[in-house]
């Protein structure tokens, strides 16, 4: 997968910007605050309909403006197709091929990225939110169905939790609607469940290697926290023990107001010799345990998609020594697209440089390299 071209209107500090991009590797070098990272964001918001960096559209808007707009071609093989994402006031609208797509679900994952930044290390010392949206944002890349079930579980659980309250705060005892909401509510949760322990185990499978490889330190592994036992479950089997749980903390649920047990209340821990790394292991490690996540993820969408994702590094090389970044670039090969930003070329690989368009950017302008001394 090769994003050959991206176009800006109003977003972030662009007014309007047009960039044709190399199908190998792409540096965008700059001081900090001129735009280089929203240059990585807009092609995020492009692939997920959504930033990293907000939950806000209107912090995307160029100030002044009343809407952004980008477009990107994006090539598959001997195939492309044209994406486009407008925001103007508060109406998002979605485009692929000029034809305006009704359903986000139907367009996330024709664009496939992965984001390495060093906010990145925040997902392992953070709440448990935080990597659950994690994953949910990675799993919506390599599956639609996925997006669908985890939206309307969403919407069940809003209902399930009102309707709780309003149990309690009326005395209401019957438990008919409640019973309804409780079984199409544990039917999307064990699909959320499946997938989650599914792409868990596919992560695990690399992860500890390519974190030897980065740290010189072995047994790195992921172990997913749930509030059932879903391990070596069917689908059906996962339904069923949901249901036990919500019957037998039926009074215990309505006290709280909420539903107390499903997937928004699952964790996963990033464990080296089983010891939670978020709280006995070192800031380098969390971070590099971290890109070994996000480099087991290229491997997955390469099994599932049948093409290796666009790789994001947002400022990656200077938080890294000289060793550590010579063993990451040894998992940027030819046929991956990476787009970089860095202050400078300084510490970047020769090897990565020689198949590299350089980009300078200044104040929300770029100008590719040969057109400036650099």
């Amino acid at each position: 997968m090769i994003l050959t071209k991206i176009n800006l209107l109003n977003f972030r500090n662009y007014k309007k910007c047009n960039i044709k991009l190399n199908d190998k590797v792409n540096i965008f070098i700059g001081n900090n605050a001129q735009g280089k990272t929203n240059i990585l964001e807009s092609i995020y918001v492009l692939a997920l309909t959504k930033s990293y960096r907000t939950n806000y559209d209107d912090n995307l808007k160029r100030k002044g403006s009343d809407f952004y707009k980008i477009k990107g071609e994006v090539k598959v093989g001997k195939y492309s197709k044209n994406l486009e994402i407008s925001v103007i006031y508060n109406d998002k609208r979605v485009f692929i091929n000029d034809t305006n797509i009704k359903r986000i679900s139907d367009y996330v994952s024709n664009l496939n990225v992965i984001m390495l930044s060093p906010e990145d290390v925040e997902t392992i010392k953070g709440s448990p939110s935080i990597r659950r949206d994690l994953l949910n944002i990675e799993i919506s890349q390599l599956n639609q169905q996925y997006i669908n079930y985890y939206n309307e579980y969403n919407k069940l659980l809003k209902m399930r939790n009102d309707y709780l309250k309003l149990i309690y705060t009326n005395s209401i005892s019957d438990y008919r609607y409640l019973d309804v909401l409780t079984e199409n509510l544990v039917n999307r949760a064990a699909y959320i469940y499946k997938e989650r322990l599914t792409f868990i185990e596919k992560i695990n499978k690399n992860i500890g290697e390519i974190f030897k490889t980065l740290s010189d330190v072995q047994n790195l592994k992921i172990v997913y926290d749930t509030n059932i036992e879903i391990n070596n479950k069917t689908q059906k089997e996962i339904e069923d023990i949901l249901k036990e749980k919500y019957y037998h903390n039926k009074q215990k649920e309505i006290v709280a107001g909420m539903t107390l047990y499903g997937p928004h209340r699952d964790d996963y821990h990033f464990l080296i010799d089983d010891n939670d790394i978020k709280i006995f292991g070192s800031q380098g490690q969390q971070k590099l345990a971290m890109i070994a996540f996000k480099l087991s993820e290229i491997l997955i969408f390469e099994e599932i998609i049948g093409s290796k994702p666009i790789l994001l590094l947002d400022d990656i090389f200077s938080e890294l020594d000289k060793t550590k970044r010579n063993r990451l670039i040894n998992y940027i090969n030819d046929d991956i697209q990476v787009i970089i930003t860095a202050n400078d070329t300084v510490g970047i690989n020769k090897k990565l440089l020689r198949n590299a368009t350089i980009y300078k950017v200044e104040n929300g302008k770029i100008i590719a390299k040969g057109d400036f001394n650099g």
